[in-house]
């Protein structure tokens, strides 16, 4: 199967910049709505009024008791990082999580199957994996594998959609790159994890548990067959109609001397 890659050196990076518009405006305007709330929350906000503003969306066990509705959704209106100190950790999971997962590669998922779906897989992945991780949480405090502050860790970020589109984007490499790609999604996080007893932080479990999701999504049909769209859908009926309407004259003409024709 021949896959789209989100990237086309040969067409340039100036083409593929001046298209991004158009082949994935939902992936673009999600990326500034970030954009603008990580200057909000960085810049015009207090400190103390940035951490509870932070701390309401945060998804953390007590928070998803209280209000899970408003903290699963808006704890993906912002991403923690950092896009200025270049030098450091955190800057290395902006770039791969806002950088090749949201504006990379969830574009091209916008791109090869819609919106609805693109955020059908980000949402997904991100919910699916906050709440099985929260799951883990829960059995780790009572084996007193994390500590209890852990109920109301600050939690929040676009990461774990980013990893379930990092992982299905697999299908946009070649098959050659394929295997290395899904090592390293897998294996990026596990970098700067925080060991307690088994089990890594807690964190680390949601980016594992989310690309696993998306791994899993790779494997369905559905996601393995490229949306068709309604002008190249039209072009394909046309050029196929063309064809049938030639045999279709040639019957007609030829009807005429058929007998004549026959043996």
């Amino acid at each position: 199967m021949n896959s789209q890659s989100p990237w086309r050196p040969s067409g340039g990076a100036l083409r593929a910049v001046r298209a991004y518009p158009r082949r994935a405006p939902l992936t673009l305007a999600y990326v500034c709505l970030l954009l603008v709330g990580h200057v909000w929350v960085e810049q015009w906000l207090s400190v103390d009024r940035a951490a509870d503003v932070l701390g309401h969306l945060s998804t953390n066990l007590d928070n998803l008791r209280d209000h899970p509705v408003s903290a699963l959704l808006g704890s993906v209106l912002f991403f923690d990082g950092t896009l200025t100190d270049v030098a450091s950790t955190d800057f290395v999971g902006t770039f791969i999580t806002l950088g090749l997962g949201v504006c990379c590669f969830l574009a091209w998922v916008e791109h090869r199957w819609g919106k609805r779906r693109a955020i059908a897989v980000f949402l997904g992945g991100h919910v699916v994996a906050t709440l099985l991780t929260a799951v883990v949480i829960v059995v780790a405090l009572r084996q007193g594998w994390y500590p209890a502050e852990v109920r109301q860790s600050l939690d929040y970020g676009v990461s774990y959609g980013a990893q379930t589109v990092l992982a299905i984007g697999t299908l946009a490499l070649p098959r050659r790159g394929r295997l290395p790609w899904a090592v390293f999604v897998l294996a990026w996080p596990l970098g700067g994890a925080d060991w307690s007893a088994p089990l890594p932080d807690f964190t680390t479990i949601g980016h594992v548990v989310a690309a696993v999701l998306g791994f899993g999504l790779s494997a369905v049909p559905a996601f393995r067959r490229q949306r068709v769209r309604p002008t190249a859908a039209l072009s394909t009926a046309t050029s196929d109609a063309g064809p049938a309407r030639g045999a279709a004259g040639a019957v007609e003409g030829g009807s005429s001397d058929g007998a004549a024709r026959r043996r």
